[in-house]
């Protein structure tokens, strides 16, 4: 097993809660009455064509390799600043088309501003102050509004083929040539900000010594020589916001081009099976590329959503 049980229980509950939020977040957009927020519905109701999924998924492909490469300079340049008010920017817009979900519900005026307002307030505690708390709560919350203007500007073939490009993506940047892991260590140690779910855990013997040291320096931080004298190492389970994003965006477009949400929830059943079996059959301190998982799972949701609407 990749965690012990307690991390996994954890981690699956995380990740499942995430695709249920989605899914209510992407059927409230999907009505007629409703409305993405700043400025997104615009693109969102365009007339689609073959022709527009088309250049969308070219655009999509090349946008992405873009952002890739320019991640890379701004590791190379660490420009650690730009990176986390880059990281601000998008979770403050995403928090707050979810939270305007709740904001309209409860019948505010000017519902979307005080989404904003808030979702600006927990992306400043989680991109500055760092919060582990509030890092994994606001998770919850960030993917399911990403997901949203994805659903509204895809068609499933489009989404089909992404999870099959993202897939072996997934399995160069893990297995080949470890992009991946480089991404996320400088996101943890460098930048402070992580994209997904950020679990650190040890061993109970672990922590006997940390409450152990805890007690000896009491309100003082204890020293970086004793932390490496004591071999004191904390583990970290980490499940990407890529992983939970598109199994949202999958059951949401597969929601929208069905209209049943029981089809929907065998693509969210699925997909949180094949995680489930990752995480049990993974090897410890091993990396694995969790896309070619989770789109196996996906589309053996599909396959069984689509015979039940048939």
């Amino acid at each position: 097993m990749k965690h012990n049980l307690k991390v996994t229980i954890i981690l699956m509950a995380m990740f499942i809660a995430t695709q249920l939020i989605g899914l209510y977040v992407v059927n409230f957009y999907l009505a007629p009455s409703a409305a993405l927020p700043y400025g997104f519905d615009e693109q969102a109701r365009v007339e689609k064509t073959t022709s527009f999924y088309t250049q969308f998924l070219i655009s999509l492909i090349i946008s992405f390799i873009i952002a890739i490469i320019l991640v890379f300079i701004l590791m190379r340049i660490n420009a650690v600043w730009f990176i986390r008010g880059w990281f601000f920017v998008v979770i403050a817009l995403a928090l707050g088309i979810t939270l305007n979900v709740i904001t309209v519900k409860l019948g505010l005026a000017a519902a979307s501003f005080f989404a904003l307002a808030i979702g600006v307030l927990l992306a400043y505690i989680k991109v500055f102050k760092r919060n582990i708390l509030v890092h994994n709560i606001t998770e919850l919350l960030i993917y399911p509004g990403i997901a949203a203007i994805f659903v509204a500007m895809l068609n499933l073939w489009a989404t089909i083929a992404i999870l099959i490009i993202i897939s072996i993506y997934d399995i160069w940047a893990v297995w080949h040539s470890g992009v991946m892991q480089k991404m996320a260590k400088y996101q943890i140690n460098s930048v402070g900000v992580f994209g997904g779910f950020f679990i650190p855990y040890a061993s109970k013997k672990i922590k006997e010594k940390i409450a152990m040291l805890k007690l000896k320096y009491k309100d003082h931080k204890i020293p970086e020589k004793t932390i490496k004298k004591h071999k004191i190492k904390i583990s970290l389970a980490i499940l990407g916001g890529g992983d939970v994003i598109f199994p949202i965006i999958a059951a949401g477009v597969f929601f929208k081009t069905y209209n049943s949400l029981i089809a929907s929830l065998c693509v969210t059943l699925f997909a949180s099976l094949a995680l489930l079996y990752l995480f049990v059959f993974a090897k410890k301190k091993k990396f694995y590329p969790a896309m070619p998982y989770l789109t196996a799972g996906i589309f053996l949701g599909m396959v069984l959503g689509r015979l039940l609407v048939s």
